[in-house]
């Protein structure tokens, strides 16, 4: 771990580290020691640039969920502290809605959602970072839906004009990571799968899924085996089909102890022309910000194949995107 606080074992033990002593441990102004001060940070709602910001949202965050915990599940990463590491990590984090904030008046609703994130660091500070939130799962739990929450943050952020507006990759800024991951096979597996997937080879679900493969989806769906897998996938690309798919980044690790596994930062760009996940189409141009993580294993003798997935994009971040474009408002 070259360049980085010897207090950290390795780069997972970092990585889970710092984000308990952020969040849990109250220690926001290590953010200065942790974040770049220009870093740019990418979610599906906004694009971000300055640890100015990055301090004031955790700040907003805690004081609208005084209990946030953030639980770290797994970190898949690649790379070399000496020219730099990527990680994908998967928090699970509960959190009650006891004050006032960008979900609106406090409900003291019991919340729990997952994160995935992908951040690059170099010499003990992370410099550029891509972040989705379940958002859906959060203002479910609430008691909106994600379609009507959108509606809402619109009128609230100022009306069309005057609001935050999603992420596109025509307001990205280039950051100092530049690379796409590494070339092990369990990446190369999960990327060609998904691939497969995204082009209408369904197929493939029933060829490389376990039939009892434990599958965590937008909304804080927990559901299982391949047929709900090809319900989930056919409901999403349904409803963007001619939206252009890319793989921007590739992980897969074989560690000792755990099992073989992958993490994809992909997303598909285009027209909601479609009827699927999100209702009538409308024509929008729509980007979506995904993660995917995969765990790989096998039954005794049988072929190896996917026990367990991961995948996240933020649907309230899609419907804003829609009602902007029709006027939905």
């Amino acid at each position: 771990m070259k360049g980085f606080d010897p207090k950290f074992r390795d780069f997972p033990d970092y990585i889970l580290g710092i984000t308990h002593e952020i969040w849990e441990g109250r220690g926001i102004a290590t953010l200065h020691d942790y974040y770049a001060e220009d870093i740019i940070v990418r979610s599906p709602g906004a694009l971000v640039r300055g640890n100015g910001g990055v301090i004031a949202a955790t700040m907003a965050t805690l004081a609208e969920f005084p209990d946030r915990q953030l639980l770290g599940e797994d970190v898949i990463w690649s790379g070399t502290p000496e020219a730099g590491m990527l990680s994908s990590h998967r928090i699970l984090s509960t959190a009650t809605h006891a004050g006032d904030g960008v979900y609106g008046k406090a409900t003291g609703k019991k919340l729990v959602y997952r994160i995935l994130a992908d951040c690059h660091a170099k010499d003990n500070k992370i410099d550029d970072e891509w972040l989705i939130r379940d958002q859906g799962a959060i203002v479910r739990q609430m008691g909106w839906t994600p379609e009507d929450f959108a509606r809402d943050l619109i009128a609230r952020e100022g009306g069309p004009t005057a609001c935050t507006k999603p992420f596109h990759p025509a307001m990205d800024i280039a950051g100092p990571y530049q690379g796409v991951g590494n070339d092990d096979p369990w990446g190369a597996r999960l990327g060609d799968t998904l691939t497969r997937i995204m082009g209408a080879d369904m197929a493939v679900i029933g060829a490389t899924y376990d039939r009892a493969a434990h599958l965590e989806y937008p909304g804080h769906q927990t559901i299982h085996g391949g047929a709900a897998a090809t319900h989930f996938w056919m409901g999403l690309r349904a409803a963007f089909p001619s939206a252009r798919f890319a793989i921007h980044h590739q992980i897969g690790r074989d560690d000792p102890d755990m099992p073989p596994r992958a993490a994809l930062r992909w997303s598909l760009t285009g027209k909601h022309d479609g009827w699927g996940a999100f209702g009538r189409p409308s024509g929008a141009e729509v980007h979506i910000m995904g993660i995917t993580h995969a765990e790989f294993g096998r039954h005794g003798a049988g072929p190896t194949q996917l026990r367990r997935e991961w995948t996240l994009f933020d649907e309230t971040a899609i419907w804003k995107q829609i009602h902007l474009a029709t006027g939905d408002l």
